[in-house]
């Protein structure tokens, strides 16, 4: 029953026509499935979905020029929180530039719905300005698609809507989560304007103003094994050498006190890539959590040490190669744990996919495991994480893997530290190393691209009171200096660390490296672009530190969080010493752990 219905008010007609009526019925729904956030660019067909959004009072809006960047955005907050942020765009290439996000969205399982404004139906594929084929734009890459009927004033097709809306939110935030794309044809007059007769004043209330809370409310459910199934488990993970290896994290996550409790239990050392929300925080206090085998584990380590008995992976495939080499080459049996059934483990060798929520799999799994029994095997572990992290601190170079530690170090308590691809996350994946202090580090590892790594950073940002960091390579800072423009628009401020060697540092790892040319002129591509007037074009602070400065980086990197506004500090770096310093600490963190380990 409506408010209106309980308190015996008469019916009345607010919307002006049937677009005004039916993009103010979806906002309504939408908001009651939990959304409060929605990001828009600007453009004409999509008007009645713009006006709704901008009048309801529980909707905050975020204004975005480019299309690319609004939907890195959404991405980023829904990375933070789990759930949906809505964008809206015109129809026609409006709608194609969310399009890489939405691959990022679906690979790294985010929450995201896109409502695209379209021409009527009988003008596609007629050469109309401004009409492409938005039908199925996105191909597979979105978990649910409708190309929703016109508007029309009627109680069915108005309860249609409404269902719509429902469905949308509970397929963009279920298992597994992604995106979802809704088609929306208008015809004019596109604002509210009145047109006589358009929505009859007899429509129900449940039509227009819908019921008390959602119009469908949905109940989800998790994945979990059996009893027996379980129990069978347990019985397998009963073996003195064990790992529990999490990848980085779908959104929302997995519960560190579920894996806490799993590794007091089973006796497993946890090997926490840096995107898993385990290696900084809390599980890090009681936990042995292991953050360095990116710069130990390989063939040699390998071959001194025991194989693993049994592995439990969770998570998305860790960021880390040596990791994954390390696990490919094990003699154990590999258990995947995916709620989707999905298989993420490129190197097949993994030999049993369990279908089952983590959380709730390693919660029941540590009020069965009978505990640990021998801890050579996790002192060995640990031993390595300390012998790896003393080369590292005996260290006096200062490199570009450097700063993604000293940044773990020194962003303020709590944080959001937001890390680009290429270099910077490989660089916390071997140098940030686990600590107690409260981080929540995120990264877009579904499709690992370098595009939109500026607005997915702003976006997670927008989410929390968390102070903000960025760390990002200059070819990323480049891709999306659009971006940028959330900062005063979306009133977001960021710590950016602009790590700038001049071009793709990434490709002096790679056998490319021997030939020259092309390698410079066609892989490291140097762009000699200045960046310091980026400051005065988005209003940001701007310093540049030497590349051999590691004092003047921490100097200026902790001043920008404890001042107000937005800062960029520049780190002139070269890519090919780096690497060598890389190379370097490798080989004597695999010799000081053999030393302390065998």
């Amino acid at each position: 029953m409506t408010e209106r219905e309980r308190t015996g008010e008469p019916p009345r007609n607010r919307d002006p026509n049937r677009n005004t009526l039916w993009a103010r019925v979806l906002v309504d729904e939408l908001v009651a499935a939990g959304v409060d956030a929605v990001c828009i660019s600007p453009g004409s067909r999509s008007t009645p979905l713009t006006v709704a959004f901008d009048r309801h009072e529980d909707v905050h809006v975020y204004s975005h020029l480019d299309e690319r960047s609004s939907a890195y955005f959404a991405l980023g907050r829904a990375r933070r929180t789990g759930e949906v942020t809505p964008l809206v765009c015109t129809s026609g290439t409006a709608a194609a530039n969310y399009h890489p996000a939405v691959i990022e969205a679906s690979q790294s399982r985010v929450p995201l719905l896109l409502l695209t404004a379209d021409r009527p139906p009988e003008i596609r594929d007629s050469g109309a300005n401004q009409t492409i084929d938005q039908e199925k734009l996105y191909g597979d890459a979105v978990r649910w698609y409708r190309d929703v009927a016109e508007p029309e004033a009627t109680p069915r097709k108005l309860r249609s809507l409404r269902t719509t809306a429902a469905r949308a939110v509970t397929k963009a935030t279920g298992t597994p989560a992604g995106p979802v794309h809704l088609n929306f044809p208008f015809r004019k007059p596109l604002e509210p304007t009145p047109v006589e007769g358009d929505v009859p004043s007899d429509l129900p209330d449940t039509a227009t103003d819908g019921r008390d809370g959602p119009f469908v409310d949905t109940t989800a459910g998790v994945a979990e094994l059996g009893d027996d199934a379980l129990r069978d488990l347990t019985a397998d993970l009963s073996e003195p050498r064990g790992l529990l290896v999490v990848g980085p994290a779908d959104a929302p996550g997995i519960d560190p006190e579920a894996v806490a409790a799993f590794a007091h239990a089973s006796g497993f050392p946890v090997l926490a890539d840096p995107l898993s929300g385990i290696r900084y925080g809390g599980p890090v206090r009681t936990t042995p959590v292991i953050g360095g085998y990116d710069g130990f584990l390989g063939e040699r380590v390998r071959e001194a040490w025991p194989d693993p008995d049994v592995v439990v992976r969770v998570g998305a495939s860790p960021t880390s190669k040596p990791l994954r080499e390390y696990l490919a080459a094990a003699d154990a049996r590999q258990y995947v744990v995916d709620p989707a059934a999905g298989w993420r483990e490129a190197e097949f060798t993994a030999t049993d996919l369990i279908v089952a929520d983590p959380s709730r799999l390693l919660g029941r799994l540590s009020r069965l495991l009978a505990g640990p029994g021998s801890t050579a095997w996790r002192d060995r572990w640990t031993d390595a994480e300390a012998a790896h992290s003393t080369v590292i601190d005996e260290t006096d170079a200062f490199w570009e893997g450097r700063v993604l530690s000293d940044v773990v170090d020194l962003a303020p308590d709590p944080a959001t530290v937001f890390v680009s691809n290429s270099m910077p996350v490989r660089d916390l994946d071997r140098f940030g190393g686990a600590t107690t202090a409260t981080r929540t580090v995120l990264g877009n590892r579904g499709a690992s691209g370098i595009d939109g790594i500026v607005s997915t950073a702003l976006g997670a940002g927008s989410a929390t009171t968390d102070d903000l960091t960025l760390v990002t390579g200059d070819l990323a800072y480049y891709h999306d200096m659009n971006g940028l423009l959330a900062l005063g628009r979306c009133d977001v401020e960021a710590t950016i660390v602009l790590l700038n060697n001049d071009g793709g540092g990434i490709f002096h790892m790679l056998p490319i490296e021997a030939y020259d040319p092309p390698f410079t002129s066609q892989f490291v591509t140097p762009h000699g672009l200045d960046f310091a007037p980026t400051g005065d074009l988005y209003d940001l602070s701007f310093a540049r530190v030497a590349g051999e400065d590691r004092e003047g980086f921490r100097e200026a990197y902790a001043e920008a969080t404890e001042s107000d506004g937005s800062h960029v500090v520049e780190v002139v770096t070269d890519a090919e010493s780096s690497h060598e310093v890389r190379a370097d600490l490798r080989e004597r963190a695999i010799e000081r752990v053999l030393e302390e380990t065998t």
